[in-house]
């Protein structure tokens, strides 16, 4: 198993969430398979310490609904920072960034963000 960490110390979310997602698909290899999940885990160190954008924490919004009528949950970003870390941010910008299919969560468990 390859291992690759990343340090996102003073680095926008997006920016590292581009470099994660491209490692996890394994798209930096040359044996790349769309059908295959690369043998790599991500490691992403100080993601406490990312450069988080003030204006973002007011105005991102982060939606779910839970199927059920009036069940719309929209929570900015600075509340999601404040009850699940900035750790939180990083992973949903990765996972958004992940293929849509069957693999898509067996590439986020190679994720850990610290």
């Amino acid at each position: 198993m390859k291992k690759y960490t990343i340090d996102a110390k003073g680095r926008v979310p997006g920016r590292v969430a581009t470099e994660v997602a491209v490692l996890l698909m394994g798209k930096n290899r040359t044996d790349f398979a769309r059908n295959r999940i690369p043998d790599v885990e991500v490691e992403v160190t100080s993601s406490a310490e990312m450069s988080l954008n003030a204006k973002k924490l007011t105005d991102k919004m982060y939606y779910s609904h839970s199927g059920f009528p009036g069940n719309l949950k929209i929570r900015s970003q600075a509340q999601l920072v404040k009850t699940k870390g900035a750790q939180e941010i990083l992973r949903r910008a990765v996972y958004g960034m992940l293929p849509k299919n069957k693999l898509r969560a067996q590439m986020i468990k190679n994720l850990k963000i610290k």
